[in-house]
């Protein structure tokens, strides 16, 4: 019985010739992450177990979620990272100022890569799956021992297998697709399964579009998501690493639940409605409805804060003027990226058309700062959840969509569609 992706990762990690879905193992661990909520909580833990981490340079710290601080707890909670992080001299420490969103940041310093086995403080760590890496998030506790020890125990995965075909049309994204994807198989679709991304239609996706649907797995329950490692993925890992990676690719007779087949070629501009990432609609659905206003657009996040998708955002914006009863926040994933929107003069045509330029941070993806919803309020955002009251008040609305959707939609001041853009 062959081996999924994942499965290879696992058994590799745990020194065993084959692993089976639903077996206990202990794993080696390359890296542990976690951010300015969840580390603060897993410190405590870690002390009651080791004085030093097991390696320095494989413990990965990064203040992203309430920085620059907003509030006197979130400051309290980001000095116990800082001083942590001196105290145990560790080499992956990111200031304010240096810091960007952690599952921005780690893959363009070149911190993760193919092959590799990888947990953070945090859902969205199955993010680095796009470079063929094993990634999942993990609770405190875990972190804490896997901060110590080097170590953590996983029930080894199922896996599902999407294979994709086709070519996406112009105006669709990795967003769109994982949007399409989830609600096609349900928020609960995957659940603690590999989803493990196959055939030629991964070539017409570039390295953000699998970034975004990586990060996305969780969001249909899964506990990884998987891409294979093609030329390039690893001309990314190059550019970005100097660290050893390992490709491994699934076997021809793995074992999966479950085979989906996903044309690209097929799938519209899709949205998903409050209050779940599952909840997908069409741009042809939602045209077909009464147009729905909207008060607030996000661009950002860990999931569509790459400069592919700035620069998406900012074709649809250049030279138009977003719409006055809208507020627009945009929010590049790092300090690299933050250049390089000046560079390209995108922060112009941003604060030309009359958003507002932020450094980098989680910011009001999960009601952090710069963004939170009042009651009643609408927002489309291209961050990657929309639970009830998850940007700010309970009786607020969040509807996900892609970067050019969001864009079209502030500019028009309501849910619109990207492709005709040019009309508005």
């Amino acid at each position: 019985m062959g081996m999924t992706m994942t499965q290879k990762i696992l058994a590799a990690h745990a020194g065993l010739d084959h692993v089976e879905a639903g077996q206990l193992i202990m794993a080696d661990l390359d890296v542990v992450m976690a951010n300015d909520i969840t580390g603060p909580m897993a410190i405590p833990v870690f002390r009651q177990m080791a004085d030093k981490v097991y390696d320095k340079e494989k413990v990965v710290l990064v203040p992203d979620h309430f920085t620059p601080n907003k509030d006197i707890k979130s400051a309290e909670n980001a000095k116990s990272l800082r001083e942590f992080a001196k105290e145990q001299e560790l080499t992956h420490y990111y200031e304010v100022g240096q810091m960007g969103i952690e599952h921005a940041i780690l893959p363009e310093k070149g911190i993760v890569v193919a092959g590799e086995c990888i947990i953070g403080a945090d859902s969205h760590t199955c993010t680095y799956g796009a470079l063929g890496a094993f990634s999942t998030g993990m609770g405190t506790t875990d972190i804490a021992t896997g901060m110590a020890t080097g170590q953590i125990w996983f029930k080894v995965p199922g896996a599902i297998k999407f294979v994709l075909t086709g070519k996406p049309s112009r105006y669709v994204s990795g967003k769109d697709i994982i949007i399409h994807i989830i609600g096609k198989i349900g928020v609960d679709g995957a659940l603690y399964k590999s989803m493990e991304f196959t055939g030629d239609g991964i070539a017409n996706l570039s390295m953000d579009d699998r970034f975004t649907m990586a990060n996305m797995a969780i969001e249909a329950g899964a506990k990884n998501g998987i891409f294979p490692v093609d030329a390039l993925a690893e001309a990314y890992i190059k550019e970005h690493s100097d660290k050893e990676y390992k490709i491994y690719t699934a076997d021809e007779d793995a074992v999966y639940d479950e085979v989906v087949e996903i044309d690209l070629s097929s799938v519209r501009p899709t949205v998903a409605f409050p209050h779940l990432p599952g909840n997908a609609k069409t741009i042809d659905e939602i045209e077909a409805m009464e147009p729905i206003k909207i008060d607030q657009v996000v661009i950002g996040s860990c999931t569509n804060g790459r400069m592919e998708d700035m620069r998406r955002a900012a074709a649809i914006l250049k030279g138009h003027k977003v719409h006055p009863d809208v507020r627009v926040m945009v929010i590049p994933g790092t300090q690299k990226i933050y250049k390089e929107c000046i560079k390209e003069g995108l922060v112009d045509i941003f604060i030309d058309a009359g958003c507002s330029f932020n450094t980098p941070s989680c910011g009001p993806c999960m009601g952090g700062h710069m963004g939170v919803l009042a009651a009643g309020e609408k927002c489309v955002s291209t961050t990657n959840r929309n639970f009830v009251g998850r940007m700010g008040h309970v009786d607020s609305l969040i509807y996900l969509a892609s970067p050019e959707t969001a864009a079209a939609s502030a500019i028009a001041g309501y849910i619109a569609n990207p492709e005709k853009a040019g009309e508005m």
